[in-house]
């Protein structure tokens, strides 16, 4: 579906939106505006990583964004972030995407044309809002998941599906901080000269505090994951030391009760009197005396 947002009666420059597009969205546009087909058929493609390509009358642009919502056990590139294709020049912009994307939404709805003062201003403040919804994405679900997980790993209070939800995190950042590397190079792009302004400070400034958010949350999630790795290995360290306390405990004691289970004729213990009390007396003095030599090693 296209949508013509701005034309040039209203602003310097003219707008177009593309909803879920086809190529027959682009029958009027391609003569229109002179794109080139190898453009278009990358705003047709899925998967396609951030990148910006410069054109004879035109630039071309991708961007990715977090959208507002999506599973908590998605790790690929498609299900975790949303793709927005530009197309810009000085007089015109054609923004392409397949679901609503909330900040072009928000600047449809809200801000005046007056503010829209060039195409270099309006592609500054979308890449801007992109790289925005990775910085809220950390501040507003991903700290406070790992918060929650810290918790559970230092107060032992851990719950099923613990360790398949930390590793869907993991994957999450690893494939966000792969695309804000690929973010480098059109942040870099655009403070070129014929692109520098005001608004490409804060650019970059948004830039450099995601990927300083991702990094400390990359190793925070990894520190987590080895922490809780490390308390798993002690946890059965425990078990297996007290399993070991308690078969030191009966190995003595079932190789007495081996030996006078032999029933030989020639034992004479097996016919005297006091044979079984004596024998029991002795088991249990035993017992005790690994127990006192295990309190003074401290192994108890």
């Amino acid at each position: 579906m296209v949508r013509h947002i701005l034309d040039k009666t209203n602003s310097t420059f003219e707008w177009y939106d593309i909803t879920n597009p086809t190529e027959e969205d682009f029958v009027q546009l391609k003569p229109l505006f002179n794109l080139n087909e190898a453009s278009i058929k990358d705003c047709l493609q899925t998967g396609q990583l951030p990148k910006i390509e410069e054109f004879d009358n035109y630039h071309f642009l991708i961007l990715r964004s977090i959208p507002t919502d999506f599973d908590n056990f998605s790790d690929s590139l498609t299900e975790i972030t949303e793709r927005v294709s530009v197309f810009f020049s000085e007089s015109f912009v054609i923004t392409v995407h397949r679901e609503k994307v909330d900040y072009l939404e928000r600047l449809i709805d809200r801000y005046p044309t007056t503010k829209l003062q060039s195409s270099r201003t309006f592609i500054n403040h979308i890449t801007s809002e992109a790289l925005k919804t990775f910085e809220n994405f950390v501040i507003h679900k991903l700290n406070p998941q790992l918060d929650n997980y810290e918790e559970m790993v230092f107060l032992n209070k851990r719950k099923k599906g613990f360790l398949r939800q930390l590793y869907y995190i993991k994957r999450q950042i690893d494939v966000i901080r792969i695309i804000l590397t690929l973010y480098r190079d059109i942040v870099d792009y655009f403070h070129l000269p014929a692109f520098q302004n005001i608004y490409t400070q804060d650019l970059k400034d948004i830039y450099a505090r995601s990927a300083t958010l991702y990094r400390n949350i990359a190793e925070n999630t990894a520190q987590l994951l080895s922490v809780y790795f490390n308390i798993e290995s002690n946890h059965t360290n425990d078990i297996m030391r007290t399993l070991t306390i308690i078969s030191v405990f009966f190995m003595p004691l079932t190789f007495i009760v081996g030996v006078y289970g032999m029933n030989f004729k020639n034992m004479p213990e097996l016919e005297w009197y006091y044979g079984y009390p004596a024998i029991m007396i002795f088991m249990m003095l035993l017992a005790l005396l690994i127990y006192f030599w295990f309190k003074r090693k401290k192994w108890l």
